[in-house]
């Protein structure tokens, strides 16, 4: 290791990155100038000094991750990335929080070059790291697991910024706890400690031990406090060498404390909530630029030796690829086989086999879909080795084991019932929604494998905030929600999901599928698996419901539609006895076998039913015109939805002259049977809504 160099150019671009971010929020007049002044060094320090990273290649599979958790300072990373190369400009610190501009409020994963994660929220980078540091060590079992420790090309490291609102946000205390019991060595988190929030000082709601708080985690955790000796001194040095120890320490993750002045070194607003999150004003400013040695006339002033120093990031990260690439080539002429699964997982495809694979449940038995689910994961686990998953403490009523595969775990924490390495491909997540979604969202983010967790569904309201950021990524994560309506019966309304459908539906760019029946679950999973534009949930029942008799393609006579039809999103499962529906039957899930039996009933009373099975309105969408008429004719307004939640997602469906059988209160403790008959969710229901509907014409 090359010794620390810090020359008197570094401070002189620490400066600029200070005065770049107090110019930035002036010019657009709202922002978060003071995290980011005084930052500079700490990020300067790890773009410039630290990280591992090349700004030509931002995919670079070796490359060690940043993620800036308070991502209201946004300007923290802009700054870096103008400076190091990475694609900005001084233009785009100009535009900050501009329409169309490459700087927007908060960083943004897919519109700026350079950053690996969407952050605002406070917490969910800090959390979602865990999950990068997750990713990255089951990416090295799958692929160089006897590498001694620091010597594979899968080594790499995961650097964090957080900050005070992150350490008070609950979804870390979930998300450090998981990190510490996994000893992630691998990930490593500087904690802006400055005291100063919106509402000012932190003491008026935070007073906790952090340090006891992550020791208890069992994290390793040091304390860098630049304010020790009464004056404030930047000491790089010190905080780089906090960092070194930390990359020494392999079985814990680390937390530095860093202890900074926010706003430094502003004359009068420094260390006050101030500067937190508004603009210095003309005469702070001023005074900013003159303690720190430049022109108060001029604005957005970088010296052009400072950017000439600063962009031989540049030349260093591409020596440092080169010298990986060296690395990664021995590795791929000695591991030839796991090469060939590299590339294809780089690829986003799916192995082959994955149909055979498939199970096919057979006809005239009852199977839940959480059943169903469980025995499609297990069939693909063997032919998709990048697959893995886990829940948070529900494994047997999730069904998300994949048996046979080891818990990711230190092996040290195996119980009798759970055996563990941390290679596994089993995950525990403890009774940590939150967490478990953000963590999912770090190893999507992260790339080549492909992970799952589960809960039930209304525990999905824990999870809201990583599930909207997730489909705001557009990153493929997965989401298993079991015990999907009222049916799951005793445990009763604090457990039974109501509106968790339709307020999931609302969400832009999430994939919601709750297939009707075994064959349609796997073949829901086949799916999920196949997409990688966002993220999707799957809502799977407790109850055994009927695996339906079908043929091999679309729907005929009394024949029952393929359900390799499920990937469109909605389908007519059973056509109407004469092809020429009066009524349509739009159903999904467990509730799609009222629909079935109302056809049949209906026929008797000489009315003619078509059964669509709709188990992803999402995909349904994406299909073209011609394909939705023909499942759904603008014609046939007589239509009836059916579905044990709220209605709210099924009006445009629907229609004003259609019907919806649907359940518009919370539910109640007793067996499921009872509570769809008190609630209506019945045959009869079904049969009475489509006459209702065919009266109203």
């Amino acid at each position: 290791m090359a010794a620390f160099q810090w020359d008197s150019i570094d401070n002189k671009a620490v400066d600029t990155a200070r005065i770049l971010a107090a110019d930035a929020v002036e010019k657009v007049g709202n922002g978060h100038p003071g995290t980011a002044m005084s930052l500079a060094p700490a990020a300067y320090l790890l773009f410039q000094k630290v990280m591992r990273r090349d700004p030509s290649d931002m995919d670079w599979l070796g490359r060690d991750r940043f993620i800036l958790s308070v991502g209201h300072s946004s300007l923290t990373q802009y700054v870096q990335l103008y400076f190091g190369g990475y694609g900005l400009e001084l233009d785009d610190i100009k535009a900050l929080r501009t329409w169309g501009s490459l700087t927007p409020g908060h960083p943004e994963f897919g519109h700026t070059k350079g950053v690996e994660i969407t952050t605002g929220p406070l917490g969910q980078g800090l959390a979602s790291a865990v999950g990068f540091a997750y990713a990255a060590r089951f990416e090295r079992g799958l692929f160089d697991p006897e590498a001694e420790a620091g010597t594979s090309p899968f080594d790499h490291f995961v650097y964090v910024i957080a900050g005070d609102g992150d350490l008070q946000e609950g979804i870390t205390a979930e998300a450090s706890s998981l990190a510490g019991h996994q000893q992630l060595g691998n990930l490593i988190a500087i904690y802006d400690s400055n005291q100063i929030s919106i509402e000012d000082d932190t003491n008026i709601a935070f007073t906790e031990d952090v340090h006891a708080r992550y020791e208890a985690y069992n994290w390793h955790v040091q304390v860098v406090d630049w304010k020790k000796t009464g004056e404030y001194i930047e000491d790089v040095a010190e905080l780089n060498d906090a960092i070194e120890a930390a990359k020494a320490v392999t079985d814990k993750p680390s937390l530095i404390i860093l202890k900074t002045i926010i706003g430094w070194p502003s004359p009068k607003k420094q260390n006050t909530g101030k500067i937190h999150g508004s603009a210095l004003g003309a005469e702070e400013l001023a005074g900013v630029k003159e303690v720190l040695g430049f022109d108060p006339e001029k604005n957005f002033e970088v010296a052009d030796d400072v950017i000439a120093h600063t962009r031989l990031a540049v030349e260093r990260g591409a020596a440092e690829h080169a010298e990986w690439n060296v690395a990664f080539d021995a590795w791929a002429a000695a591991n030839p086989d796991r090469k060939v699964l590299l590339d294809r997982v780089l690829a986003g495809d799916l192995p082959d086999g994955v149909d055979e694979a498939l199970p096919v449940f057979a006809s005239g038995v009852e199977v839940s879909t959480r059943a169903a689910s469980g025995k499609v994961l297990n069939a693909l686990g063997p032919v998709i080795p990048e697959l893995w998953g886990g829940s948070a403490d529900l494994a047997e009523s999730n069904n998300t084991t994949i048996a046979g595969g080891a818990s990711f775990i230190p092996s040290e924490h195996s119980t009798h019932e759970w055996t563990g390495n941390p290679y596994g491909r089993v995950l525990h997540f403890g009774i940590r929604e939150h967490a478990m979604a953000a963590i999912l969202n770090g190893i999507a983010l992260h790339g080549n494998t492909r992970a799952f967790g589960g809960t039930f569904l209304i525990f999905s309201d824990y999870m809201r905030p990583a599930v909207r950021l997730a489909a705001l990524m557009k990153v493929p994560s997965i989401f298993v929600w079991t015990h999907d309506s009222v049916a799951l019966g005793e445990d009763g309304p604090t457990h039974q999901p109501i509106e968790q459908l339709a307020t999931l539906r609302a969400i832009p760019g999430l994939d919601v599928v709750r297939p009707g029946d075994a064959n349609e679950t796997a073949w829901a999973w086949k799916t999920i698996l196949e997409r990688r534009n966002g993220p999707a949930g799957i809502a799977l029942t407790r109850q055994n419901i009927p695996v339906f008799e079908r043929g091999d393609g679309d729907a005929v006579g009394d024949v029952f539609a393929s359900a390799q039809n499920t990937a469109k999103g909605a389908y007519v499962l059973a056509e109407a006895a004469n092809g020429t529906p009066d009524v349509i039957l739009i159903a999904t899930g467990s509730e799609v076998q009222l629909a079935v039996d109302a056809r049949e009933a209906l026929k008797a009373d000489g009315i003619n039913a078509r059964v669509v099975s709709a188990p992803s309105l999402e995909w349904f969408e994406e299909q073209s015109a011609e394909y939705r008429e023909s499942v759904l004719p603008a014609a046939i307004t007589a239509r009836v939805s059916v579905e044990a939640g709220i209605a709210l997602t099924w009006n445009s469906y629907v229609g004003d002259k259609g019907r919806s059988v649907s359940i518009e209160h919370f539910g109640a403790s007793a067996d499921y049977k009872t509570l769809f008959r008190e609630f209506g969710m019945t045959t009869e229901a079904v049969v009475a809504a489509a006459k209702d509907s065919l009266a109203a014409h």
